[in-house]
């Protein structure tokens, strides 16, 4: 018993050890991206592969596949601010937007997906919170490249993301990655009136869809 006991408690230290860690490269990437520092992405990648443990550890299924899917967004965005930078004047280069029309359309067929997602989840895994895991997992792949791609109504998304997140993780115990929501949502706050002031004070520009 005291045997079970020992291995009970090192395997859950282990487990909030990673948790732990992968909180502060995740927040270290919200961060750097409010500030547009493409070492954003480098945290992002290690966070990924940490959480990604963390994910299937606690059974949220939509959320292990989601983290794989930032992995590879770290290195697309690493690739895509380089770009941004090296097209346009600035150290930072330009931030874009795209009209309250694109983003209807947007959030439509992202709520179709993350509901498909969800019944896939409630019917054929064991998967906890499937639909609204599923929910916040197809929004946070599309607000990932709509940060990889610097729009600022990225952080409006996250928002709503973050803040629904909490719920979710506080219900599994997860108490750093609660913490870590509460912070994302004060940070998406403050990134949206950043980066807002920031298109606004810029020479006009254009990105395409």
């Amino acid at each position: 018993m005291n045997e079970l006991l020992s291995q009970a408690i090192a395997q859950w230290q282990l487990m909030h050890s990673i948790e732990l860690t992968a909180t502060v490269l995740a927040l270290a990437y919200v961060i750097l991206a409010l500030k547009q520092s493409l070492w954003c992405w480098p945290a992002a990648l290690l966070s990924t592969v940490l959480f990604t443990h963390v994910m299937w550890q606690s059974a949220l299924l939509s959320d292990a596949l989601l983290q794989l899917y930032y992995a590879g967004m770290a290195l697309y965005g690493w690739w895509r601010w380089q770009q941004i930078r090296q097209s346009a004047p600035g150290e930072r280069g330009p931030v874009y937007e795209w009209r309250w029309q694109y983003h209807v359309i947007l959030i439509g067929i992202t709520a179709l997906v993350g509901w498909g997602l969800g019944a896939l989840m409630a019917e054929h895994t064991s998967a906890d919170f499937a639909y609204i895991d599923a929910q916040t997992t197809v929004f946070s792949v599309m607000a990932t490249l709509l940060v990889a791609r610097k729009l600022v109504s990225n952080w409006l998304y996250w928002v709503v993301i973050d803040a629904v997140s909490i719920y979710v993780y506080a219900q599994k115990h997860l108490y750093f990655l609660t913490g870590l929501f509460m912070l994302y949502t004060v940070i998406a706050i403050a990134g949206y009136f950043i980066w807002r002031s920031h298109y606004q004070q810029q020479p006009a520009v254009n990105l395409s869809l």
